[in-house]
């Protein structure tokens, strides 16, 4: 029997639905294990989590195991209410394989094999979800001082204990990055799958770009991190697309398309397809694709991204890191800007600094909002007040500088910094790999 019965009528396909939210979906779900297995996480919980600079703890409950009653407590935190809840139970360590383990230390490794016991902390984010997941990342450090790991469950990502205690300590707000993780899946024709979790619990939708491959997955991942990032810090303002770069004179304007109806824009799609549909990535999750023009925005008249794939080749494109995410980077650079300097100092190591150079009257008008064009230096000499460094590039909205030309700067200048060791590059906040665990 062929596609049409013998009745002449066409048979329906059936295709997989939309499924509901998980529980790790709805809520924001971390499991935050202790270094010291003896340690009683419960006793003083909520003394230690009102000593949390802008808690005030309005009501609380007692976690009791044995009555099979959640600890929970309603906070009110820099003029908002939160609720959250935590359980301490068994917890088998052995049995935790996440891709990113290798973030932690060999101690922080061996006290979640060692693990008996962890504490969950599960909560439904506000409005603003960054601000959302800072919190729940004090009340665990609160809660657990002696910390080995957290096990993100919404975000399927590990975190070594002294990030989070970096995340936590700090007055500036985690990158949106820390709020969702974006997995690869490749086929060893170099097909790729890249798709985040972690999303749908601020109330957005998870991102996936289908058909990518192992060339431009870079490239991919970096307009998923775009979007994901305006939408969180609501740079966008509930428009169907978004500007997220720009090769040359060239924009990229995206969209994205629930699952349900972007699949149908491929043709056998295997990676990614309604197989993989049949038991994950079946909720709220949508795919990325571009737009050529503006008639085909204004049409819905979306086109998948290879339509780009061209313009990579020439390289240096410029993503569009929104006005919030960009004050953000600058407040963690400048608060940790003498860990930057004392590697500069200690160890063999470049650097690279991230400088917002004033952008001329002339091209204000293409630049928009950004008033400024960050770009890379590579540091040269430190001097007790500035530095001096060379710029890495050519800037688009600058004239008077160029590739090669060396200034003088002061950390009032700075918006980002790399570290570049044998071993690892160190971001502002990735500078915990410098701690002591």
């Amino acid at each position: 029997m062929g596609f049409l019965d013998f009745a002449g009528k066409r048979k329906q396909i059936n295709k997989p639905q939309q499924q509901p939210l998980g529980y790790w979906e709805e809520q924001s779900y971390m499991i935050a294990i202790p270094k010291n297995k003896d340690f009683n996480v419960v006793d003083g919980i909520f003394d230690r989590v009102a000593a949390i600079d802008g808690v005030n703890i309005k009501r609380k409950q007692d976690f009791d195991v044995e009555q099979k009653i959640l600890g929970s407590a309603v906070i009110d935190y820099q003029g908002e209410e939160y609720d959250i809840s935590f359980y301490y139970d068994t917890f088998d360590g052995q049995s935790l394989y996440i891709t990113n383990m290798e973030s932690l230390s060999e101690n922080e490794m061996q006290s979640v094999k060692d693990t008996e016991m962890a504490l969950t902390v599960f909560m439904t984010f506000n409005n603003d979800a960054i601000k959302s997941y800072h919190l729940q990342i004090k009340f665990i450090l609160a809660a657990v001082p002696e910390l080995a790991a957290v096990y993100d469950e919404s975000a399927e990502r590990v975190m070594s204990g002294r990030q989070a205690r970096l995340y936590a300590q700090s007055d500036v707000l985690p990158p949106a990055t820390a709020v969702y993780t974006i997995q690869a899946v490749g086929e060893e024709d170099g097909e790729v799958w890249l798709h985040t979790h972690g999303l749908c619990r601020c109330g957005l939708t998870e991102l996936e770009v289908v058909q990518s491959c192992s060339k431009y997955a870079n490239e991919h991942a970096n307009i998923i991190n775009t979007l994901a990032s305006n939408l969180l810090n609501k740079e966008e303002k509930g428009d169907t697309y978004y500007g997220v770069a720009k090769i040359g004179d060239i924009p990229i304007v995206v969209t994205s398309v629930l699952w349900t109806e972007a699949l149908d824009k491929y043709n056998k799609l295997e990676l990614g397809g309604y197989k993989d549909r049949k038991e994950s990535h079946n909720s709220r999750t949508s795919i990325i694709f571009a737009y050529k023009n503006e008639r085909d925005a204004s049409l819905h008249n979306y086109s998948k991204l290879d339509i780009y794939d061209d313009l990579w080749e020439e390289g240096n494109p410029l993503f569009f890191i929104g006005d919030q995410e960009t004050e953000r980077m600058k407040a963690a650079a400048t608060e940790r800007f003498d860990y930057m300097k004392k590697a500069w100092e200690t160890l063999d190591c470049d650097v690279l600094i991230k400088i917002g150079l004033k952008v001329d009257e002339k091209y204000s008008e293409e630049a928009g909002s950004r008033n400024r064009e960050h770009i890379w230096f590579q540091l040269v000499e430190m001097k007790e007040k500035s530095f001096t460094a060379r710029l890495t590039q050519e800037a688009y909205w600058v004239d008077d500088i160029h590739e090669g030309d060396i200034r003088e700067f002061t950390v009032d200048d700075v918006t980002d910094w790399r570290i570049y060791t044998d071993e690892f590059v160190v971001s502002p906040d990735t500078v915990y790999v410098l701690f002591d665990d």
